[in-house]
């Protein structure tokens, strides 16, 4: 197992066939404000790659975005909306379809209120992993090893979670609704970027 660093995109040929995680790293929680900063991705297979983005980037990146929106690469997340909205607006490519792990465990795991990623992989997976890193500078000149770790450790268990998550959906009646999330969320993150990320249109008031 590997963590493999790159500047401004993805080399050519690094990922197997098949389902990817990615996660991301910005300088906030504001997408239009708070630049990305890194995109992590991996195919399960045990290695990590971590494409970092400079200040001013014109985040060209044509390996990794045709990876991101290949129809055919179903791709895991954390927390796909946000991921969603920060890649489709500094990269400007839609990166599905989509499994969210944090939305599977909303509609499985209904007996806690506990759906954070560190929880989720100690939990499904017996693992433990550190969210020391996560309000970090990813902007700096240079990634410490802690930070790339943390990184790393992001999309590190989606794929075993996702696996976990398939079965229990199934097991629960409720994987045709989890995949109306998951198509929906594209365009959750384009009403995020479109100014209503703090507003429930479905809801009454």
């Amino acid at each position: 197992m590997a963590v493999h660093l790159h500047e401004e995109d993805l080399p050519e040929g690094v990922l197997a066939a098949g389902p990817v995680a990615v996660d991301t790293e910005t300088m906030g929680l504001i997408t239009p404000r708070d630049r990305l900063c890194l995109v992590q991705i991996s195919d399960g297979a045990g290695d990590e790659h971590l494409v970092r983005f400079a200040p001013g980037s014109a985040f060209a990146a044509p390996n990794l975005k045709a990876v991101l929106a290949d129809p055919s690469r179903l791709k895991l997340y954390h927390f796909a909306r946000f991921d969603l909205a920060a890649i489709q607006h500094y990269l400007g490519v839609t990166a599905a379809p989509v499994f969210c792990t944090k939305i599977a465990s909303k509609l499985t795991r209904t007996y806690t209120d506990r759906h954070g990623l560190k929880d989720l992989v100690r939990e499904l997976l017996g693992k433990e992993i550190s969210k020391q890193q996560q309000s970090s500078d990813w902007g700096g000149a240079e990634l410490s090893d802690a930070q790339r770790d943390y990184a790393a450790s992001d999309v590190r268990f989606l794929h075993a979670m996702h696996a976990v998550f398939v079965e229990r959906l199934a097991r629960e009646g409720r994987t045709e609704i989890a995949q109306a999330c998951f198509d929906f969320l594209p365009t959750r993150a384009l009403l995020d970027l479109a100014g209503w990320s703090g507003h429930d249109i479905f809801s009454h008031e």
